[in-house]
């Protein structure tokens, strides 16, 4: 079949595919001709990020050090590469885990779980050697879903309510700038350092990405002792985004969300903030249901007026002075505040925005390519009265993509990362 010249490296993936698509067995279903299309093309292939996506935060770095690397670069984790390893070793010595926007909540949720008064107090002023101990009030728990998660012994609204004096004097502070993430990365929950083979396959990818919960994969050589590449769950949907047109895609991507099964959540189980609790109370279900964002609720309780994510604790650690005048900070005063800060700095974000919506009949490819133009992560399903039913996120998105083969990945995750629960390995 003749076709046009792919516009991009992403299109090209998407030309193979099609390549792959059309001498597929017949007898294979659509479904499994997606899973075989993408278990023949190597990780290799995909087109690498751009150098400042590529980006390693050294052990040592501190905690503020690491907040701004990664706000700066507009990154939602980083590979922790530890200082004391051989210039020689290898990636398996070289690299001790990934820090995360999730994992630096986790601490700061704990620094107000120490303070709930709202002062940043002893948990600010006690010596990095006590760190250890301060964090004993954690609990590692593995939850029905399989999912490994951290709890406080102690944890309250009262905690959530801090004002933004605390976050002016926690990150002022010397513990918060001689913290180092190295220091942190084994009682917090940084991600593994789970990386691919450029000989994996895009199957592998995508299901590590979705079904396996993992918001980025690192690339390296066997032997290597350095990262190839850095693939994320945004750069595949864009991926997804510039295979649009193509008979392949076309075929999947012209389902209406209702037919694949999305949104995955029953309305009634949509984790959401109300606009009048305090914005901590947002980072706090984030951290207990183990979601990357939560709408912001109307006083009725029906129609999002906003959304924050995981990584705009970014605005809380390293622009505290847009606080500093609230005694508590709900959440429609945070993305108010936010707001004005980006748009005095000229900065764009997804925050300066209104919620981005759907509907359940709505074509999944409209959602990718939505999703893609706007660089946001997730998108609110509504009704025809706009008020909210549902969310999609990238992973839902990729998770319908391809499925799992049963003992795919055989002993792939032993000692890496939990399996989830309904896992066919």
């Amino acid at each position: 079949m003749e076709t046009d010249s792919p516009r991009s490296p992403e299109a090209e993936i998407g030309h193979r595919v099609e390549d792959l698509w059309e001498v597929a067995q017949p007898q294979l279903s659509p479904s499994e001709k997606l899973n075989s299309c993408f278990e023949d093309i190597p990780v290799a292939s995909f087109p690498r990020a751009h150098p400042s996506q590529v980006i390693e935060i050294p052990s040592d770095a501190s905690l503020a050090d690491t907040v701004e690397t990664l706000s700066k670069n507009k990154i939602l984790s980083a590979p922790i590469r530890n200082v004391d390893a051989p210039e020689d070793a290898s990636w398996i010595d070289k690299y001790i885990g990934i820090v995360e926007f999730a994992g630096i909540a986790m601490w700061l949720l704990h620094q107000t779980d120490a303070s709930p008064n709202g002062t940043a107090g002893s948990a600010v002023g006690s010596p990095v050697a006590n760190l250890a101990a301060r964090l004993g009030s954690f609990t590692f728990i593995r939850t029905s879903s399989g999912r490994v998660e951290t709890t406080a012994d102690s944890e309250s609204d009262e905690a959530a309510s801090v004002g933004g004096s605390f976050f002016e004097t926690l990150t002022s502070s010397e513990f918060y700038k001689n913290t180092k993430v190295g220091d942190i990365s084994g009682s917090f929950r940084w991600a593994p350092f789970l990386a691919l083979q450029p000989s994996d396959t895009f199957l592998t990818m995508l299901l590590l990405l979705s079904k396996y919960r993992m918001k980025s994969l690192p690339v390296v050589d066997m032997g290597g002792d350095h990262i190839e590449n850095i693939i994320t769950q945004s750069s595949v949907v864009h991926m997804l985004a510039e295979c649009a047109g193509l008979p392949w895609f076309e075929s999947w991507g012209t389902k209406k969300l209702s037919e694949l099964g999305l949104p995955l959540m029953k309305p009634y189980k949509l984790v959401k903030v109300n606009e009048d609790q305090p914005v901590l109370k947002a980072f706090q279900l984030m951290r207990e249901k183990g979601v990357g964002g939560v709408p912001v609720m109307d006083t009725s309780g029906t129609k999002a007026i906003g959304n924050i994510s995981i990584r705009d604790v970014q605005y809380l650690l390293g622009a505290p002075k847009i606080y500093k005048q609230y005694r508590t900070i709900a959440a429609k005063d945070f993305l108010t505040a936010v707001r004005h800060h980006l748009q005095e700095q000229h900065e764009p974000s997804p925050l300066l925005h209104d919620v981005i919506t759907c509907k359940r009949d709505d074509a999944i490819k409209d959602i990718i390519l939505k999703l893609d133009s706007e660089k946001i992560h997730r998108i609110y399903v509504v009704d025809d009265k706009g008020n909210t039913e549902g969310v999609i996120t990238l992973r839902d998105i990729i998770s319908k993509l391809v499925h799992e083969p049963r003992h795919y990945f055989g002993d792939f995750f032993d000692g890496v990362v939990p399996l989830p629960a309904n896992s066919t390995v």
